[in-house]
């Protein structure tokens, strides 16, 4: 991403156009506002167009204008968006599913840099940057026949590429705190994550990318509002298929593994953790561990471990006060505690509404 950031600041004052390659939902249109927004054309206007939306009947129109009467229902001249983005920016996305017909009329545009409204005799010059993007792999398209290679080359002069989601996971927490707090309701705190969560956010694949994660954070802000979100808080209805399928085969492997059995000689009162953690001769025990705790390698910059444990710790509270439906002797006996002792932690972490 720091790499695209340095390509759009390096582009963006050229005038050649810019074709922005990658999947749905990895940010393409926020690249092409950036180029706008950091170029000499940011007065101008920058103008969407979405051309998979548009009818095909209505492409020609919609792009380059129209004269009243040109075609039933023309009632009036209509501006097109080549002539609205005049002296700005024409972002055309999904460019890939342009029909041949009007291929041909926009290579021309780009050429002659002037339009011609349906229905008028008369060109009207242009002076417009054009970012074009698509999700589809439009080298394959034109060997394909279904995308004009001229046109091609014309609008790749430029190449970007987003990259989709699953590339970039250690992003993923940024992105959670930043979109929690910006969708967080009014007047409550934004939600958060458990350890064992996120560590499941980054080993999802993420089909949809970003716009994936945000519907996912938007979900959670109005089903769960303020709280912290765990992987056995949220019903897997309410999680996308391949996140149910990761949470069902963590869940799993926890509950197929008697870690007493692998360590028969460990005294009762030895925390389990660090007895699985110091075995040299079992990593698959090792690893579900650290799977169902969240622990990640450690990060360059550290990380309060005080904070972690007690985060840890929490999260075990609520999830085991939530099997229990809110019952503390029970939910004592799951964790192996003293009913006091548990009191006590449940009032230090402020779980008594749960």
């Amino acid at each position: 991403m720091r790499a695209l950031r340095g390509l759009i600041a390096t582009v963006a004052n050229a005038n050649a156009s810019v074709l922005i390659s990658g999947e749905s939902g990895t940010g393409k249109e926020l690249v092409a506002r950036a180029l706008h927004d950091e170029s000499d054309r940011a007065g101008g206007r920058f103008v969407p167009v979405n051309c998979a939306a548009i009818p095909r009947e209505l492409v020609e129109a919609e792009l380059f204008g129209h004269r009243k009467g040109a075609f039933t229902g023309a009632v009036t001249d209509r501006v097109g968006r080549f002539e609205l983005a005049h002296g700005g920016t024409l972002f055309l996305d999904e460019i890939g599913d342009l029909p041949l017909d009007i291929q041909v009329k926009l290579l021309r545009v780009l050429q002659e840099r002037s339009v011609d409204p349906v229905g008028s005799t008369k060109s009207v010059d242009i002076d417009v940057r054009v970012v074009s993007a698509s999700h589809r792999d439009l080298e394959a398209e034109v060997k394909a026949g279904r995308f004009r290679e001229d046109l091609y080359y014309r609008l790749n002069v430029l190449p970007l590429r987003t990259p989709g989601l699953r590339e970039r996971t250690e992003d993923i927490p940024e992105l959670v705190m930043h979109h929690a707090q910006r969708l967080s309701t009014k007047g409550r705190n934004a939600i958060r994550f458990s350890p064992d969560m996120m560590l499941a956010l980054k080993s999802y694949q993420w089909p949809g990318n970003v716009r994936e994660l945000i519907n996912l954070i938007d979900r959670f802000t109005a089903l769960f509002p303020g709280q912290e979100i765990g992987l056995r808080t949220v019903p897997a209805a309410m999680l996308p298929k391949g996140l149910a399928a990761l949470r069902d085969e963590l869940f799993g492997k926890i509950a197929s593994s008697n870690v007493m059995e692998l360590f028969p000689e460990v005294p009762d009162e030895v925390d389990m953790t660090h007895a699985v953690l110091e075995s040299e001769d079992d990593t698959s025990v090792q690893d579900i561990i650290m799977l169902a705790q969240g622990l990640d390698e450690l990060p360059a910059e550290g990380v309060s471990l005080k904070q972690r444990l007690a985060d840890i710790e929490r999260n075990y509270i609520a999830q085991a006060l939530d099997m229990s439906d809110g019952n503390v002797s029970k939910t004592a006996k799951l964790l192996s505690l003293q009913r006091t002792t548990l009191i006590e932690k449940i009032n230090k972490y402020d779980l008594r509404a749960a």
